[in-house]
């Protein structure tokens, strides 16, 4: 028996091990709750990608959520508003643009839309910034009307004189080209070249949802390395566009939330240890003051903006910041993330429909007020078709209801499109929880659900505004000469970025440094 167990042993060992390192092998092409093999077209075709490393868009840096006092580094309310009381809130990780958004951003969006829609004016212009909002009666400024926006000297400095509302349309114009650059890179569609000297132009601009649809296909727009498709009875060469499955498009470019944005300002990822906050920080620096501390550049302005009244730049000769109106937005240091100008410079847009007392009614995981949900309109429901504008982009109409329809649900709600069931959801919840008068709300007061926060200090402001629990509104169709904006998008996945000084499982060690390594983090 002893000879037999001798002889047995090292063969089940052997065959335990074959066996693991099989399942293991196999693990990202095999489900592990059915056994059935992934991309397999003879057994149905799913196709899983578990190899995917999510990164940044392009322009965006990586910030690492967390937990974190909101309203915390204000230390004297001046204005005595109240309006950003101390609460803690956990703000999930996000990408967001290292810099603001320049003039030689907003020209190549201007770029694209005359390239692309030369007949129609309308559109162009709409696009186009304010650049009347230099002018003052008792200044002359004249001058920046005409240069500003348009003249070399200032293609790196941040772009004024846009609305919220024009942000929001850049970040949508912003998500298509990004993705569409990448497709085109990838083969997934034709090259820039072959389609400027094909014949067959596409009827529309490429748009991520109307591609994610199956809508943007044919001669002049499918590329030579399209993915494979296993769709079971599809041919041997058979190609699919790309999926949202895949892992290969970005998620949608977009304005941050007032408490991404406070969160990322604050950048207190460089005072943590071990999951303490070691130091409180008032800017987007650590100090007390507006000057550098540092040997070298003791005594230089940390950021742009107007120390006194009639001081914007300094004494000729030693100008203590730099500008006298804006400056490029890679002046000054970046704060511990990499962000730079998140204080002074110029505001910055956010999402939030701004309210006094938000601090009262919020979530304490991302929080946001300023929800309208949208729905995209079908031209065709049982073909799934979308329907899109003349500018190829899907139609939005209100959400129908709060949470998935049974498909009896579904059916009525298409035969009467104009139900008392779809009546009853409020789509537009920007002013939840508000008790408001409706006959006096938006008469006796300025603040309504067009009125959108704006953040961050700006060249002609105090210092007191470059603290980033500071805010201030503005109705989301004006604009002024102080005010510009950044994006910011959605990080999926794992939250985790910085693990260099936090020990972490084996198992997950090397998915860790994997992380970080497509995120450029080493």
């Amino acid at each position: 028996m002893r000879t037999t167990n001798t002889y047995f042993t090292p063969l089940l060992i052997f065959f335990f091990c074959s066996t693991l390192f099989v399942s293991c092998k196999n693990r990202s092409g095999v489900s592990p709750k059915t056994g059935v093999a992934y991309n397999d077209p003879y057994n149905g075709g799913l196709q899983i990608n578990r190899k995917v490393k999510e990164g940044p868009g392009p322009g965006l840096i990586v910030i690492e959520g967390g937990t974190f006092v909101m309203g915390g580094s204000l230390n004297e309310d001046i204005t005595y508003a109240h309006d950003n009381l101390k609460r803690r809130v956990t703000v999930a990780s996000f990408y967001m643009d290292e810099t603001e958004v320049s003039n030689a951003d907003w020209l190549e969006y201007l770029h694209w839309l005359n390239q692309n829609f030369p007949d129609d004016k309308e559109l162009y212009y709409r696009a186009l910034p304010d650049t009347l909002v230099w002018r003052h009666p008792l200044s002359y400024n004249e001058p920046y009307v005409d240069l500003y926006l348009r003249h070399p000297a200032y293609q790196d400095y941040p772009v004024v004189g846009v609305t919220w509302e024009q942000a929001n349309d850049y970040c949508i114009w912003r998500t298509d080209r990004v993705n569409e650059h990448i497709l085109r890179q990838r083969g997934a569609l034709v090259d820039y070249k072959t389609l400027a000297e094909s014949q067959a132009q596409p009827a529309d601009p490429f748009n991520t949802d109307i591609y994610l649809n199956g809508q943007y296909r044919g001669e002049g727009i499918d590329g030579e390395k399209m993915p494979k498709d296993n769709t079971p009875g599809a041919e041997e060469d058979a190609r699919r566009p790309v999926r949202m499955e895949d892992g290969v498009l970005k998620q949608p470019y977009r304005l941050p939330t007032e408490a991404e944005w406070e969160y990322a300002a604050l950048g207190l990822v460089g005072n943590t240890e071990y999951g303490n906050i070691e130091n409180s920080k008032i800017y987007p620096w650590n100090g007390l003051g507006v000057r550098s501390a540092k040997r070298r550049t003791q005594g230089l302005m940390m950021a742009n903006f107007k120390p006194t009244g009639g001081d914007n730049m300094g004494v000729a000769g030693y100008l203590n910041d730099g500008g006298d109106i804006t400056v490029s937005v890679t002046s000054y240091l970046p704060n511990d993330y990499g962000l730079y100008n998140m204080a002074g410079n110029v505001n910055e847009w956010v999402r939030d429909v701004y309210r006094q007392l938000s601090f009262e009614d919020f979530q304490d995981f991302n929080p946001f007020r300023g929800n309208v949900y949208m729905d995209k309109q079908y031209e065709d429901a049982e073909t799934g078709v979308i329907a899109k504008d003349k500018y190829g982009r899907p139609i939005r109409v209100p959400a129908k209801a709060p949470r998935k329809q049974t498909w009896e649900e579904l059916q009525a709600a298409a035969a009467t499109p104009d139900s008392a069931a779809q009546a009853a959801f409020d789509y537009d919840v920007r002013g939840y929880d508000d008790e408001t008068n409706d006959e006096l709300y938006g008469v006796t007061t300025l603040v309504n659900d067009k009125s959108r926060v704006y953040k961050g200090g700006s060249w002609n402001d105090r210092a007191y505004w470059l603290n980033p629990a500071t805010r201030r509104y503005m109705q989301q169709d004006e604009s002024n000469a102080m005010t510009g904006f950044r994006c910011a998008m959605t990080l999926v996945g794992s939250p985790e970025v910085n693990t260099q000084s936090k020990p972490t499982f084996p198992a997950n060690r090397a998915r860790a440094q994997g992380d970080r390594k497509v995120l450029g983090i080493f």
